[in-house]
């Protein structure tokens, strides 16, 4: 497989940083691919040698995950495994859980190591995680340590400067978005007479006493307001509820379920069984909304939730990333037919965005973190005082356009991290590691091939649809939805299934003129093209056998398509 240009970059800058430094810290969120892109790094570092390294991660499941994507990016790296039930070094990387080898006896057995990756390194100052490192470190002076991290500024303001002393790249949520990794969220405020109230509550040394809290938001009243702006704003999309305290999380859902509303109420407490089903629920659509307090704050994804409600404030910057980028992920049609996700609605009925702007991290290694006001600006339409990087007015829902000195009105300019998502996304053809052709010079139908694999884009009625097909695979629906996404999706596609090699062959054949046996296959117009490519022809006989399947494809996922938006 290939990687991402942004991907690339991301591997040679943290190998930049550990060719000089015993330690480096990538910060990368949800979508960017950091397994993949840890992976690539660990392989880059021992490929070929006889080192020894191990891949931290604080669950089973994410475990087994990392394994899976190490073998993709690096097939030829043998690895093995250290959980509960298995406790092998045998392979070259390891791939272990924290609970487990942070236990002395299995610390005792632990072989020594060149190179220590964690995965979500932010818990790389807790005990569990410095036994380990600690032990590492003694055994080998020189040994590696690698952190990868979305939410690197911990609520408790301890910084991560014990373990990692520098920051080797920063991948942004602005990135993703505006290269249609992930949607873009559109943030309301909604004030409901407590924002004076919140502001006004004692802060703990992890966040706001959420005690305090429920008094203020635990009230029927408040609860009825939230159920209303929801069923004007999000009623058709799957929520989840941020309260915060359980009781406040069971009210919510029973006003929910009273309103005629399927929701459901996860805690901590709640048996696995229960919480496997409940999920489940959530996942089939019987169940429309699951309240929570921080249970699904990290490490639970549905992509198709579209809409996320703050109930609570939020002290930390980190934690509301956390709260809101649960409804940033994009869709796979494959996994989720039928589903169209163009953007993740936010309700804030707390002071979260006003207190903290943008999603966008600054980063502090020494644990302190910014958690006073954000910069403001003036809507114009309703004359709040709202966040400086808002695209659309958090108070009135105003799309914010400036006027550029022709006149003509341009969105985004605003001084926000996530604004230009058409500039950048235009990029990403350029950054894109295959050619894409405008098959028709109509702007409605892109394609780009390699040696195995093809990819394109085709809009119908208002959506586009991404295709991709592989040597010895039927085609097959990729995404459903704005352009960047699919986009994305389709060169995604390519990268999975191509190698750099491919790649590099590619390239060299992409001016030569079109040969004979090609022009063969191609109706009369594109024959009497004198300027016609191997490349642009390629595409072309591309699609010309693969038309009727994509038009299958396109047009029978169409109808839910259009019944979903």
């Amino acid at each position: 497989m290939r990687l991402r240009p942004r991907q690339k970059l991301f591997v040679e800058r943290s190998l930049a940083a550990l060719a000089t430094r015993t330690n480096t810290l990538g910060i990368a969120p949800t979508g960017s691919g950091k397994t993949i892109m840890l992976s690539a790094v660990a392989g880059e570092l021992i490929g070929g040698t006889q080192a020894k390294a191990c891949v931290l991660a604080h669950r089973d499941e994410l475990t087994a995950q990392n394994r899976a994507k190490f073998a993709r990016v690096n097939p030829a790296i043998p690895t093995s495994v250290l959980d509960a039930s298995t406790k092998s070094w045998d392979g070259q990387v390891t791939l272990a859980m924290v609970p487990t080898l942070a236990r002395e006896a299995n610390l005792a057995a632990m072989p020594k190591l060149d190179l220590l990756v964690i995965d979500e390194a932010h818990h790389a100052v807790a005990p569990s995680y410095r036994r380990i490192i600690d032990r590492v470190r003694e055994a080998n002076p020189d040994a590696r340590i690698f952190g990868v991290t979305a939410t690197p500024n911990r609520g408790d303001r301890k910084g991560l400067r014990e373990v990692f002393d520098n920051v080797a790249d920063q991948v942004r949520l602005g990135e993703l978005i505006s290269s249609g990794h992930l949607v873009p969220p559109r943030t309301f405020v909604i004030d409901v007479g407590v924002q004076d109230k919140l502001r006004a509550v004692r802060r703990t040394v992890s966040d706001f006493d959420m005690g305090e809290v429920a008094e203020i938001m635990d009230r029927a009243p408040i609860t009825e307001e939230v159920i209303r702006h929801w069923q004007e704003r999000a009623a058709d999309r799957p929520t989840v509820v941020f309260c915060s305290t359980v009781a406040h999380a069971a009210h919510v859902a029973e006003a929910f379920n009273a309103a005629g509303i399927a929701a459901g109420l996860i805690h901590g407490d709640l048996p696995g069984e229960e919480r496997r089903a409940l999920l489940s629920a959530f996942a089939s659509g019987r169940v429309r909304v699951i309240t929570n307090v921080a249970v699904l704050t990290e490490g639970w994804d549905h992509p198709p939730t579209s809409c996320v409600v703050l109930l609570r404030p939020s002290s930390w910057k980190s934690t509301m990333i956390q709260m809101v980028g649960r409804g940033l992920r994009t869709v796979d049609p494959a996994e989720h037919p039928g589903i169209v996700k163009t953007d993740c609605i936010v309700l804030d009925f707390g002071t979260s965005s006003l207190t903290h702007g943008t999603l966008e991290q600054d980063v502090d290694l020494d644990g302190r973190s910014e958690t006073g006001e954000a910069p403001l600006k003036s809507c114009p339409a309703c004359q709040a005082d709202i966040p400086l990087a808002a695209r659309d007015c958090p108070i009135c829902g105003e799309t914010l356009v400036e006027e550029d000195g022709d006149g003509e009105s341009r969105e985004g300019a605003l001084g926000g991290a996530l604004s230009g998502f058409l500039m950048t996304e235009i990029d990403l053809l350029k950054r894109s590691s295959f050619e894409w052709v405008d098959l028709f010079g109509t702007e409605d139908a892109l394609m780009a091939t390699g040696f195995a694999a093809w990819g394109g884009i085709f809009w119908l009625d208002g959506l586009w649809y991404a295709v991709g097909g592989a040597r010895g695979a039927q085609a097959q629906l990729l995404g459903v939805g704005e352009r960047a996404v699919c986009l994305a999706q389709a060169d995604d596609w390519l990268n999975a299934h191509e190698t750099d090699e491919s790649a590099f062959k590619t390239r060299a054949w992409l001016n030569q003129p079109a040969t004979e046996r090609q022009l063969q296959y191609l109706p009369p117009e594109a024959r009497s093209d004198f300027g016609l490519t191997r490349y642009r022809a390629s595409a072309l006989m591309t699609f010309g056998f693969n038309k009727r399947a994509i038009r299958q494809l396109i047009l029978s996922a169409a109808p839910a398509a259009r019944e979903a938006a």
